[in-house]
């Protein structure tokens, strides 16, 4: 397998879509997230302090205590956003033979984070690349809050190993890290040997991924101090339903 080490595709605001059709990935600056969601970097770093309350990820069956997560669920539709009756997170263990083919009940996401404006504006625009991408359709979107500390001396962000997860899009904003030493970013082609690596280190960029077209994981982190974590939020948009309907 090849498996270059350049750094990660930049885009310039008018050459997403341009982009994620011709490698099947693409990150985003900071300041392209503001300006393409039209929201404020102000608006994204209040929530930055929402990740010290995530309980703890009581579904890990490598039996780590290094994740903690919430997760909440929600309809987009042009730039309507519905947020959905709070539903379990379920995987075909096709995608995650890990953690699949069983229901995880997460805590939903804060109040104070869904009801924002700004939440609704990231969502929306999420939805507009998967809609230039994929064609307009409505889009069932899952938002998951991740912390990965280094409980036991290591976390693993990506426990089941690179993988794809079902879906027609997928997003990974860093949130921050702290204190911490690894978290290398890979995102391989899911049909031939090529691949990439690199490290998502501005707070509040983003990774989108085709996920039809690229497989992906995180290596694990190692502490360099006290309190060491690495936080996400990942946002995953699919067509025709969210992923076990007839499971719940």
């Amino acid at each position: 397998m090849t498996l270059s080490c350049l750094p990660p595709v930049l885009d310039e605001r008018g050459d997403l879509i341009e982009v994620l059709r011709r490698a099947g990935y693409a990150v985003v600056a900071a300041p392209d997230v503001v300006a393409l969601a039209g929201v404020a970097s102000g608006d994204l770093e209040t929530w930055r302090d929402l990740w010290s309350d995530l309980p703890a990820d009581g579904y890990l069956r490598d039996a780590g205590q290094y994740r903690r997560r919430r997760h909440s669920c929600f309809m987009l539709q042009g730039d309507q956003v519905t947020q959905v009756t709070h539903r379990p997170h379920w995987q075909p263990v096709e995608y995650n033979a890990l953690h699949g083919g069983m229901l995880r009940h997460f805590e939903p996401m804060e109040p104070t984070m869904l009801g924002h404006p700004a939440w609704h504006k990231l969502l929306a625009w999420l939805g507009q690349v998967c809609s230039q991408l994929k064609g307009p359709q409505t889009w069932y979107a899952e938002a998951h809050q991740f912390r990965i500390d280094t409980t036991g001396g290591i976390g693993r962000p990506t426990p089941e190993g690179a993988h794809r997860d079902g879906v027609d899009l997928v997003a990974v904003f860093m949130v921050e890290r702290h204190a911490v030493k690894g978290g290398e970013t890979r995102v391989f082609d899911a049909f031939g040997p090529s691949g990439q690596r690199f490290t998502l280190t501005e707070p509040w960029s983003v990774l989108l991924l085709d996920d039809a077209r690229v497989v992906h994981e995180s290596t694990p982190i190692q502490p360099l101090g006290p309190d060491a974590h690495r936080d996400t939020l990942v946002v995953t948009l699919r067509s025709q339903g969210f992923q076990g309907a007839d499971a719940h």
